[in-house]
């Protein structure tokens, strides 16, 4: 089973964030300049919460709010749910199944090593479905 660290190794550990003194707007447009679905809000080092597009779609978009004067910590997801190196990519998709998020930082001796989101596991599940795959073939194939 693969784990985070060798996704994250495989991936790399670049986390974007943004300030929750930021716009909405800021927020949104710093996701779609990096075409990602998810910052982290990070307050004088610290993770402080999570900006995603299904919260600005719930949040703004729905509540008649206007994203370049509410601010990110107006709408911010406070309750965040970390990854650890050592959990396997099973466990992380249960993990994020059973909360129905998309997505999951990773922390490791108390600090922030990186961002995983739902379509980085399926992808590295179908990876390695794929190697086992390829080698019952050619173990058939013999």
């Amino acid at each position: 089973m693969s784990t985070i660290r060798q996704l994250l190794a495989e991936k790399g550990h670049e986390v974007f964030s943004i300030a929750p003194d930021a716009t909405v707007y800021d927020a949104i447009k710093e996701m779609s300049d990096r075409d990602i679905g998810a910052l982290i809000v990070v307050e004088e080092g610290k993770p402080v919460g999570m900006v995603t597009e299904r919260l600005y779609a719930r949040e703004i978009i729905l509540k008649g709010r206007a994203s370049p004067s509410t601010l990110v910590r107006e709408v911010m997801d406070t309750e965040m749910i970390y990854a650890r190196l050592d959990q396997t990519v099973e466990e992380c998709m249960a993990v994020m199944t059973a909360k129905r998020i998309r997505h999951l930082p990773v922390i490791s001796d108390g600090g922030l090593v990186g961002l995983v989101s739902i379509g980085d596991l399926v992808k590295s599940i179908i990876t390695r479905q794929e190697f086992t795959i390829e080698q019952l073939i050619h173990y058939i194939r013999r």
